[in-house]
C-alpha cells in the first residue's frame, strides 16, 4: 500500500523509502537483472503471493524502476526488465549485501 506522504516528502531519504520500503522491492530490483517473465520471477522468489508480486511490479513501473512489455500474441506475454533508473540501484543495493555478509566484529575492528 502506498503512503502519498513519503513521495511528496522534501527528506531525500523519506522519497527513497517510498519508493523501496518494501521487504520485496529490493528482492525483485536484484532479481531482474535479467530480462523475466511474471511466472518466472514467481518462480524465483517462492515465499511473495502473486497478488503481491503484481502490487510491487506495478509501483516499480509507476516509479520508473522496472519496464513492463507486453507482447500482442497468443498465449499473451509479458516481460519486466529494469529501466536506468532500475540499473542505477544495484551496486547500491550490492553494498547492502556486502554489508551485511560483514561481520559485525570485522566491522568495529577497523575503526
Amino acid at each position: 500500500m502506498r503512503d502519498a506522504a513519503f513521495h511528496t516528502s522534501t527528506c531525500s531519504m523519506t522519497r527513497t523509502m517510498g519508493v523501496l520500503g518494501s521487504k520485496w522491492k529490493p528482492i525483485i530490483i536484484v532479481m531482474l537483472t535479467q530480462r523475466l517473465r511474471f511466472g518466472q520471477l514467481a518462480q524465483h522468489m517462492p515465499l511473495i503471493s502473486r497478488k503481491v508480486l503484481t502490487e510491487q511490479l506495478k509501483e516499480l513501473e509507476e516509479d520508473g524502476i522496472v519496464r513492463r512489455e507486453a507482447f500482442a500474441e497468443l498465449p499473451p506475454r509479458v516481460e519486466y526488465s529494469l529501466t536506468a533508473h532500475g540499473l542505477a540501484l544495484l551496486p547500491i543495493l550490492d553494498q547492502l549485501c556486502t554489508w551485511h555478509s560483514t561481520p559485525p566484529a570485522a566491522v568495529a575492528d577497523s575503526l
